[in-house]
């Protein structure tokens, strides 16, 4: 029964299709079917244009994200810089970025102080012929029977050797005050007095030794001219006036010129040269203080500019020696002979990369690089230590500089 009527069903369905295909649709159906697919199709464009417009604006706000982002630790890398990780002076270490980490990292076991075996480190006593006065300490009486002692050292008698302790003390601090006379001498044959002119060492109301010190208090210890002026009165008994410490300054920066000005030519003449700069303020002006060391003496300017002109001018247009610096662009720009990168630099860079480092590739680049830094140097130290020779030296860093 079912299967009739299954069969009934596809006759009447065949049938149907045959009507159908006998009938196909009209010019003015098939126009209307097309502008139904026709706007059909524009919507789909336009939703499709809304879409790749939405998924720009997606992008673009995540590239400006991920920009800010970049930005962001950027900033936040460069305030968690300190000087063990960069270029950065100790100075700047406080409350403007990460300070530097201090001491071990993790909190030793041991006592504080000295551990047990560690052999004692004490001031040495200076040798009898640098000793001005000797003070003896005698006991009134004996502590084992109570006897009283004889309080001369005439009268007394010892045993084994001299407990001996020294005090360094400051001697009583006064000028030291030179009065030069120069009487008119009459001479017997004319009768005319002649008065003898000043010692060229005379000439100024202060001695050299005094006009040194106010120049190491003004540039080395970079202390201000009234303080100097306060020290000078209260400490060594000197009254002078704000300008006479001024002119001290300007005598004892006349009389070292010509000294400078042979080491400037030496400069261009040295087999070895490190060399750095930093920034300097002179009279609220910026300025930059180069430091150049030679092996006997080291060489101090200050300039305008950290530029490489400068080593043009001090060194002339090229410099024949080897030229150690922190990698600083000036350097490479002016020299294009033998150079010696600093090894400090390298470290505290490589230091630096390791802190902020995102891949565990870049990690363990920093911790090989820093394993070899450490064994190059403890050869180095050897060396120093005269425990190798400069021969074993280079042989056994060639692994090394492989690596």
């Amino acid at each position: 029964m079912n299967a009739r009527v299954s069969r009934r069903r596809t006759r009447k369905q065949a049938s149907a299709n045959r009507h159908r295909h006998s009938n196909p649709p009209s010019r003015e159906q098939l126009r209307r079917e097309n502008e139904r697919l026709l706007r059909e199709n524009e919507d789909l464009r336009r939703k499709v244009a809304e879409h790749e417009r939405q998924i720009a604006d997606a992008e673009r706000q995540v590239a400006d994200a991920e920009e800010q982002i970049a930005d962001l630790e950027r900033q936040l890398a460069a305030r968690q810089k300190n000087s063990t990780n960069s270029s950065k002076p100790p100075s700047s270490d406080g409350m403007a970025g990460k300070s530097r980490q201090r001491g071990r990292r993790k909190k030793s076991k041991r006592k504080v102080g000295g551990q047990k075996g560690h052999p004692g480190h004490h001031r040495p006593l200076a040798p009898p012929e640098q000793v001005q006065e000797v003070r003896p300490v005698l006991p009134v009486e004996c502590k084992h029977c109570g006897e009283s002692l004889p309080q001369k050292p005439e009268q007394m008698r010892t045993v084994g050797e001299v407990q001996r302790h020294q005090v360094t003390e400051l001697p009583p601090i006064q000028p030291h005050i030179v009065e030069y006379q120069c009487p008119k001498v009459v001479c017997p044959a004319c009768g005319e007095g002649t008065r003898a002119p000043l010692p060229e060492e005379a000439q100024g109301d202060f001695g050299p030794q005094l006009m040194a010190l106010i120049a190491y208090l003004t540039i080395y210890c970079r202390m201000p001219r009234r303080v100097v002026e306060a020290f000078l009165e209260h400490v060594l008994g000197i009254s002078m006036s704000l300008g006479s410490t001024q002119k001290c300054w300007e005598q004892a920066s006349a009389a070292v010129a010509q000294p400078c000005q042979e080491l400037e030519q030496q400069l261009k003449n040295e087999p070895v040269l490190n060399s750095d700069e930093t920034g300097w303020r002179n009279s609220g002006e910026k300025r930059y203080l180069w430091a150049l060391v030679a092996r006997n003496f080291v060489f101090y300017t200050v300039a305008k500019t950290r530029s490489s002109a400068v080593l043009i001018h001090l060194l002339g247009a090229v410099f024949a020696g080897i030229l150690c610096s922190d990698r600083f662009s000036a350097y490479f720009k002016y020299h294009k002979g033998l150079s010696q990168l600093c090894w400090a630099h390298l470290k505290r860079n490589i230091l630096g990369i390791q802190d902020f480092a995102k891949t565990t590739d870049a990690q363990r680049f920093c911790r090989d690089a820093l394993a070899l830094y450490a064994r190059l140097f403890r050869l180095w130290r050897k060396f120093q230590g005269s425990l190798i020779d400069r021969d074993q030296l280079i042989l056994r860093s060639i692994p090394l500089q492989k690596r």
